[in-house]
Formats: C-alpha cells, sequence, structure tokens
C-alpha cells in the first residue's frame, strides 16, 4: 500500500502547488499539502517551518528557483529573491523535515545551476555540487524537467533523478492550435538553435517523420563577455525551408537574443511559419524585441510550459501559447507515491506517435 502523500509547495510555486494538490484531491479523495514558510530575520537570515507533521509521509518538495518576484527585507530595504535564495530556503525545508519523513522528494522544474554544469576554466561546477549536497541531506529522488546537461545525473549514479520532457505536451498544444499543419518532409522541418538543442530535435523530428536543420554558433574564444564568449554570428546547416512550417526547439528562453536571430534567419530563408517550443520562458530582458520581431513577421507563435513563473505581461501577448504542466506533475507524483514504473511518463515516444497519427486520421 502506498505512504500517504505530503505535497510541500514553497511560496515560489505556491499557485502552481495548488493546482497539483486540486488534482491530486480529485484523484484520491484528499489534500496532500502541507503549509510551510520561510521567515527572515531582519540580518537577511532565515529559517524553515512547517505546519503540519511529515512524520512517515512521501513527501515532495516543489520549488521554482527561477522565481524573481518574491522579495523580502533586509536591513530595511528590498532585495528580490535570487535562484541562490530559492535553493537555500528549500534546503531550510528539507531540514525541517528532520529525518521524520520516509522519503524525500524534490520537484525542481529549472534544475538549479544547470547551465553551470561543466568546466572550461578555473571555475566552479555549481550543478553538481548542489545534486550532492542534495544528495547528504538525504533527498531520495530529484525530479526536474528537459535539463540543460541530462549528463548531470552521472554525479549522483546512486540516486534517482528523474528528467522528464514536455515534449508531449508541446505536441499536443501546436496540433490542437494549428490543424492545418502538414506532418511530412516537403512541409515540416524541426531546427536546432544550436548544437545542445540537437539531441531534442532529433527525437522530436524521428516521431514526426520530417528532416532536421541546425544553426551553428560561431563565437570569439578570444574575449569573455559576463562569464562566456560572445556569439559573433549564427550560421545555418540544413536544406531548403521555403515554404515549410518550421519548428526551433531549446530549453530555455533567457534574453531572446540568439533566439530571435534564428528565426529572423529562418523567415529571410523563405519559411511559412516559425514556431518557438522552449520549456522554460524567462524573458530576462522584457519583451521589446520579441514585440518588434512579430510585428515584422519574424515568428508566429512562441509556446513556453508554466514549469516557472509567467510574467503577466507575457500571458496577455497575442503570440504566446502556454503549456500547463500541473497535470503531468500530479501524475508524476502519484505514479511515484505507488511505485510504478515512470517510464510511459518520461518516455513519451509512443504517446507522441499515437497523438500524430491521430492528428493524420491514421
Amino acid at each position: 500500500m502506498a505512504q500517504k502523500i505530503g505535497l510541500i509547495a514553497l511560496e515560489s510555486a505556491i499557485t502552481i502547488g495548488e493546482k497539483i494538490d486540486r488534482i491530486l484531491q480529485s484523484w484520491r479523495g484528499e489534500s496532500f499539502l502541507i503549509p510551510c514558510e520561510c521567515p527572515r530575520f531582519n540580518s537577511g537570515e532565515a529559517k524553515g517551518i512547517l505546519k503540519e507533521s511529515v512524520r512517515d509521509k512521501d513527501i515532495y518538495i516543489l520549488v521554482d528557483v527561477c522565481n524573481n518576484t518574491i522579495t523580502y527585507k533586509m536591513d530595511g530595504s528590498l532585495n528580490r529573491m535570487s535562484p541562490d535564495d530559492h535553493y537555500q530556503d528549500m534546503k531550510r525545508i528539507i531540514a525541517a523535515c528532520n529525518g521524520k519523513a520516509s522519503r524525500i522528494n524534490v520537484i525542481m522544474p529549472f534544475l538549479y545551476e544547470s547551465r553551470q554544469h561543466r568546466k572550461t576554466m578555473r571555475e566552479s561546477l555549481d550543478c553538481a555540487v548542489m545534486l550532492r549536497e542534495l544528495e547528504s541531506m538525504g533527498v531520495h529522488n530529484v525530479i526536474t524537467f528537459d535539463a540543460h546537461d541530462p549528463r548531470m545525473a552521472n554525479v549522483v549514479p546512486l540516486n534517482g533523478i528523474e528528467n522528464i520532457s514536455p515534449a508531449l505536451q508541446f505536441t499536443q498544444g501546436l496540433l490542437t492550435e494549428y490543424e492545418d499543419i502538414i506532418i511530412d518532409k516537403e512541409h515540416l522541418m524541426f531546427i536546432a538553435p544550436d548544437e545542445g538543442a540537437t539531441e531534442r530535435v532529433v527525437f522530436l523530428a524521428s516521431l514526426f517523420g520530417v528532416n532536421i536543420g541546425m544553426f551553428y554558433k560561431r563565437r570569439d574564444y578570444s574575449t569573455i563577455v559576463n562569464g562566456s564568449n560572445p556569439i559573433i554570428a549564427h550560421d545555418f546547416c540544413g536544406g531548403d525551408v521555403s515554404g515549410m512550417d518550421v519548428i526551433v526547439i531549446d530549453d530555455m528562453i533567457d534574453s531572446g537574443g540568439s533566439m530571435l536571430d534564428v528565426m529572423r534567419q529562418l523567415k529571410e530563408r523563405g519559411a511559412k511559419r516559425v514556431f518557438m517550443f522552449a520549456t522554460f520562458g524567462l524573458f530576462s530582458k522584457g519583451f521589446d524585441k520579441f514585440d518588434e520581431a512579430f510585428d515584422k513577421g519574424f515568428f508566429d507563435r512562441i509556446f513556453t510550459t508554466n514549469l516557472v513563473v509567467q510574467k503577466k505581461e507575457l500571458l496577455e501577448k497575442k503570440y504566446y501559447f502556454s503549456i500547463n504542466m500541473e497535470r503531468y506533475i500530479a501524475a508524476i507524483i502519484d505514479t511515484i507515491n505507488k511505485g510504478e514504473s515512470l517510464s510511459r511518463l518520461t518516455r513519451p515516444a509512443s504517446r507522441i506517435s499515437e497523438t500524430i497519427k491521430n492528428f493524420k486520421g491514421e
């Protein structure tokens, strides 16, 4: 018999946490949400508080390390919470469980420090340090989505790390919204905006039965700006996209500069429609450049998930489509708690193929 679930949503993820709890409640007939808080002292120090017992429960801690809308006071001034702050609060809540929980699972959709995943000079390896730290604190499983580098799971080979792709939800969203999509090699192509996105593109293109293209980032390796080598240009490797619908796939949109350049080039090469799939829509430099690019016809629609906080301004954009993931997370929690295999959820190839066949009427 499955142990009772305890769902702890930190302030950064309380909105999606409440939605997940309502879904679980509709399936199991009771609420599992355990209230928590991380109050701060005037110095900026904090502590984690649980308001219900977690004894012998299967605990799932939900955190959005990208939520920079939350503030706290330190020495009378307001500070916005950074990913570091959210990560520390999550550790405080883990510590508050104090060995009483039967199992601790962390649901961290955007894997903390996942962009700092390898060494290229004398530098820290932050994502690896984080995973080892969670292991030492007694965390059994880390559930994340579309990790920047899935090889980070090798850091803790004896612990569970579930790196889940939202490819099924993107497929369903696109085919529901655009019923005139023609799925064949003459009308559709998937595009990788850089080398790192190739695996994601190959996976979906194989299921759709279409070709891929890739942009190669030419960098100035003699200079470092904000911790990385600046991009000089994006060079395209692939076939003719003239008259085709193209779908650009990446794990995130940060400032969006590279993505907008890629979409502009595709349109200039004659693409019919340009769509963008990105698991995380950060839009760290606002929307002015996206608005301008959309007005110029460089792209048609941007799809991102609600796995990280969505800015109100984003939700009002006519070029934006939100992919809701709370039901998927609820299914993941339900499946892990029952001790069942996650394969159908973590590797949704058969369900994507089924969705495509239904769309094509086969």
